[in-house]
Formats: C-alpha cells, sequence, structure tokens
C-alpha cells in the first residue's frame, strides 16, 4: 500500500471516529417529558427527565432515574398470572423470571438490570413490563420543544431535571445551545454534585435553577444520598462568585427526623447568608415514588416514616422568614 494510500485511509478512519464520538454524544437518555408543567419554573413548561444521578436518596420519587442505561419496571399488579399467563418466561433469553409454587412471577433484577433487548415488553399483553428509558438525538429532543413552544407562553419554556440532567452534561450542553438559539428560557433542577468546571460551564446556559441542598452535616447527607455534600456546598458558592445572572433557589426535600431540625435550618440559613442567598423552597415529604420502588424490585426504607406535619412546615418557614430570607413550601415558590 502506498504512503498516500495509507494516508487517505488515515484520514477516512479520522473521520469515521469523529462521526462515531459525534453520534454518542448527541444521543441522550431521558425516561420521561411532561408537558405543561407550572411547578417548576417560571410559566407553562416543558420539563425533560434525564437518567443517571450522582446520589440514591432513600426517599426519592424518581428511582428508575439513578442507571444511565436502559431498563426495565415490572407492576406486578396489572400482571396476569393468577390466570396462567407465562408469555415472558417463554421469550426471556437470560431465564432471569421465575414462577413460585403459587404461580407468582419472581424476577431476578440482578440479571434483568443487564438486558438489553427486552423481549418481554414486546410480548407482555397487558404492559406489565415497562421500558424505562428512551433515547432521543439532541435534534429529536428540540423539536419536541419547538412542538411545545405556543403552549409556553411568554414566560414559560423547558426544565431539565431527572435524575440528574448534569450526568450527560454533553448531551446537555448542545441541546441548551440550541435552545439559546431559539430563544427557549432554560431551568434546570439539579443536585450541583459534579466537577466544577462542568458545572459551571452548563450554567452559563440556564436562566433559573433549583437546586438541592439535602443536609449541612456531611455525615448525615452522606447517609441519606450515599454521597457528602462538601461538592454541592462548594458549587453553589463557586456560582454565585461567577457572576451568574440567573435566578437561584435552593431546595430541600423536608423528612421528619432526617433534616428538619433546628439546628440543620439554622446552618444552612447561614450559608445562605454568607453567600447572598435569599430563596428556599421546602418540599414536603410524600411517598409518591412508592409504586417505582416496589416495580423495580427495591425496597423503600421511608414506607411508614418520614411525613411532615403543616405545623412544622410552618415552623421552619418562619425560622427563614425571620433571618430574612423568602422560603416557600411546596408549590407556591413565586415566578
Amino acid at each position: 500500500m502506498s504512503r498516500e494510500d495509507l494516508k487517505s485511509d488515515a484520514v477516512r478512519f479520522g473521520h469515521k471516529q469523529k462521526e462515531l464520538c459525534q453520534n454518542k454524544l448527541n444521543k441522550g437518555l431521558i425516561f420521561d417529558i411532561q408537558s405543561y408543567s407550572v411547578h417548576d419554573g417560571p410559566g407553562c413548561r416543558t420539563n425533560v427527565f434525564f437518567v443517571g444521578c450522582p446520589m440514591q436518596c432513600k426517599w426519592c420519587a424518581n428511582p428508575e432515574s439513578w442507571i444511565k442505561k436502559k431498563h426495565i419496571m415490572f407492576a406486578e399488579k396489572v400482571c396476569k398470572w393468577e390466570k396462567g399467563c407465562r408469555a415472558c418466561k417463554s421469550v426471556c433469553p437470560n431465564d432471569s423470571i421465575k414462577f413460585d409454587r403459587n404461580g407468582k412471577p419472581d424476577i431476578d433484577w440482578s440479571i434483568c438490570i443487564k438486558c438489553e433487548t427486552f423481549e418481554c415488553v414486546d410480548i407482555c399483553p397487558n404492559n406489565s413490563f415497562k421500558q424505562c428509558v428512551r433515547e432521543l438525538s439532541v435534534d429529536e429532543l428540540i423539536q419536541i420543544l419547538r412542538r411545545d413552544f405556543n403552549n409556553w407562553g411568554s414566560e414559560g419554556g423547558v426544565t431539565f431535571t431527572g435524575g440528574d440532567p448534569l450526568m450527560q452534561h454533553e448531551y446537555l450542553i448542545e441541546v441548551l445551545k440550541k435552545c439559546k438559539n431559539l430563544h427557549i428560557h432554560t431551568a434546570i433542577e439539579t443536585e450541583a454534585y459534579i466537577n466544577e468546571e462542568v458545572f459551571l460551564n452548563v450554567m452559563k446556559y440556564i436562566n433559573f435553577a433549583f437546586i438541592d441542598v439535602k443536609h449541612m452535616n456531611r455525615e448525615k447527607h452522606k447517609e441519606g444520598t450515599g454521597v457528602y455534600n462538601d461538592l454541592v456546598l462548594s458549587n453553589i458558592e463557586a456560582l454565585k462568585k461567577s457572576g451568574w445572572n440567573g435566578r437561584l433557589v435552593l431546595r430541600q426535600p423536608t423528612i421528619s427526623g432526617y433534616n428538619d431540625s433546628d439546628e440543620n435550618a439554622y446552618k444552612l440559613i447561614g450559608f445562605m447568608n454568607k453567600n447572598s442567598l435569599y430563596e428556599i423552597n421546602l418540599l414536603k415529604f410524600h411517598r409518591l415514588g412508592l409504586t417505582k420502588w416496589e416495580q423495580l424490585g427495591k425496597k423503600y426504607e421511608y414506607s411508614d416514616h418520614g411525613d411532615m406535619n403543616d405545623e412544622r412546615m410552618e415552623q421552619l418557614q418562619k425560622l427563614y422568614l425571620d433571618n430574612n430570607i423568602a422560603c416557600y413550601i411546596g408549590d407556591n415558590t413565586p415566578f
């Protein structure tokens, strides 16, 4: 082979590799898209739910978002196993679906999580099996947003949530760049648990942000989420110092016996005052994600505790208000 032929092959190979990388970059893993949302940023919005999360909160409402890959959920309540249906078992290539002596299905999730073909989803006549995640290119997602554009009104836009959209930051940035070119208002819900440079680069394209602070004590934070809070707090400080001109509201999912103490509130108040942050949204604990835990074969630790009453939520709100911090409970954040 001549030198010119080798050079030509090298160029073609380089272009091919670049094309493969670009194709990979232009695909995002999304587990839900909800239109007509009015609680996750200004105006009417479209919420885009990304998979991938750096935390595994014990009270999480979207546990299907933890894993950054396609996977399934199983809704036993709609399964017709009692009528003798075994369609899923007949097509499972990994023998991960079995039935006990009473005929009830028993899923081996350690095997299912590795599956990439999902024959059970296609064959189930009752939709007991559901593929959680779909793959969308940047342009496909933008097309969906353009579809919703006329529903947003003058103040609406798109909110990226999850999971945590920062776990797919390369894809997210490409989407955000197109949103900026189309003058689409952008919001994000995030834990800010990522490299500072990446975080600040994403935030350049964000107009409004909710950032979660689960607990001010680093050990308690790890106990509830699986990670320490140092990176979260340092990224919030870095964002304030960067001159970012968007609006930031901190969020705390408020859970009895975990982060509802006066001590935790005063520490967060001190952090907010130090960094000139004056808005926080306290979310009242709920169990809306319980069935999802069950459908993923996971045990939900907060099935019988964690509840907050209105009186305690109002007491916490008063602590913030008394320290000149606007505090909103639940969906009452003014946009």
